[in-house]
């Protein structure tokens, strides 16, 4: 089968699809990738797939350029004639959903994560449901990330119910991401791993340091991620200077492997205000690391209250600085059993190898009507 592949980057393929890609590749699967130009793009032609680029706004809501995309996918879908693509990422999955069925070609659509503005009442969110509805009707296919999501979108008939499945995220390479052996720091080392917008709970992260730090709590306190102040939730580079210039976060940029920070840490922090399935979190159970986040969909797949980490209440720092200090308190042992229970629940629930099966079913089923329907 011909198949492509359209997300908002070539980094996020790169990053969370390529174990996918090389799956459907060794069944001899041709693989055609869609996404903007950027770093990572040449690693996808590396690694044998056909690459289109793609002009795309992932930030902003500007209906024209939306029209214009929905132009520019249906003329590379025309162009390519793939047996099948699939969607990831809002502005794929709406409006490549809706310049593919124009072509008649079958779509499977992951919803990664609803983002903060489609729960909120008001005309945004209007318009919101009314894209997911209008488009997701012709998707063959609708895979959520967590059932919190699927729910909500099969209550607001946004989606038909027979098309949904779950699956766990993007998934988790158990023999990239492993156990690490647990070893204290001297300085309790917390770490929040995310892009710098404000709907990964950044400010109550900074709220809940600064009340540690003035409570007289030794530990440390670090950030790595992207700045990303061109968002519309994103946060400026003069405030995030100012709290590494005061000391209250040691910032470490950005990385390609984080799994040296990982392991350097000893509790991976992630209060967001909701997510799909958040990698970050994957990444640190797998690696052992005791996790806290936010009890909302999403993180509460990963996170287990008092089993592999801590659960705080949603925009609540004051919450946030508590658990911090409970889990630093901690003995070694307890530490290690988080860790432990953490790793097990991956291995469980989040091995990769569940994911890719997933996908490689639904491309049976299609190619299978696809020839019932030649007959």
């Amino acid at each position: 089968m011909k198949v492509a592949i359209v997300l908002n980057t070539s980094w996020n393929i790169v990053n969370f699809r390529l174990s996918l890609i090389k799956s459907l590749q060794e069944l001899g699967h041709e693989i055609h990738t869609i996404a903007p130009i950027d770093n990572y793009t040449d690693i996808l032609k590396e690694s044998g797939c056909i690459h289109h680029p793609l002009k795309m706004d992932s930030r902003g809501a500007n209906p024209l350029k939306d029209i214009a995309l929905v132009i520019e996918l249906y003329s590379i879908y025309r162009s390519i004639r793939p047996d099948v693509i699939l969607h990831y990422t809002i502005k794929p999955n709406v409006y490549g959903t809706l310049a593919a069925a124009l072509l008649r070609i079958p779509v499977v659509n992951n919803v990664c994560g609803l983002g903060t503005v489609f729960l909120k009442k008001g005309p945004l969110s209007f318009i919101a449901k009314f894209l997911y509805r209008s488009s997701f009707r012709f998707a063959r296919k609708v895979f959520f990330q967590n059932p919190d999501d699927l729910k909500l979108f099969i209550d607001k008939k946004l989606v038909p119910e027979n098309t949904v499945d779950l699956i766990p995220g993007s998934g988790i390479d158990l023999k990239k991401f492993v156990p690490v052996p647990y070893t204290r720091n001297s300085k309790f080392t917390f770490l929040l791993i995310s892009r710098l917008i404000t709907d990964k709970g950044i400010m109550e992260y900074i709220e809940a340091v600064k009340k540690l730090k003035a409570q007289g709590l030794e530990a440390r306190f670090q950030v790595l991620g992207a700045m990303d102040p061109d968002h519309k939730r994103g946060i400026s580079r003069d405030i995030i200077q100012s709290w590494i210039n005061t000391g209250t976060i040691e910032y470490l940029g950005t990385t390609d492997d984080v799994r040296e920070f990982i392991t350097n840490a000893d509790c991976i922090v992630l209060p967001s205000y909701r997510e799909g399935t958040p990698r970050t979190l994957l990444e640190a159970a797998s690696s052992s690391k005791p996790i806290i986040a936010t009890n909302v969909p999403g993180c509460t797949q990963v996170v287990e209250h008092e089993v592999n980490g801590l659960l705080c209440k949603l925009k609540d720092a004051d919450d946030l600085a508590e658990k911090m200090r409970t889990l630093s308190s901690l003995s070694d042992d307890q530490l290690m059993t988080y860790g432990a229970n953490g790793r097990k629940k991956m291995e469980a629930e989040f091995d990769e190898s569940l994911v890719i099966n997933k996908y490689l079913q639904a491309l049976n089923e299609l190619e299978s009507s696809s020839l019932h329907a030649g007959r």
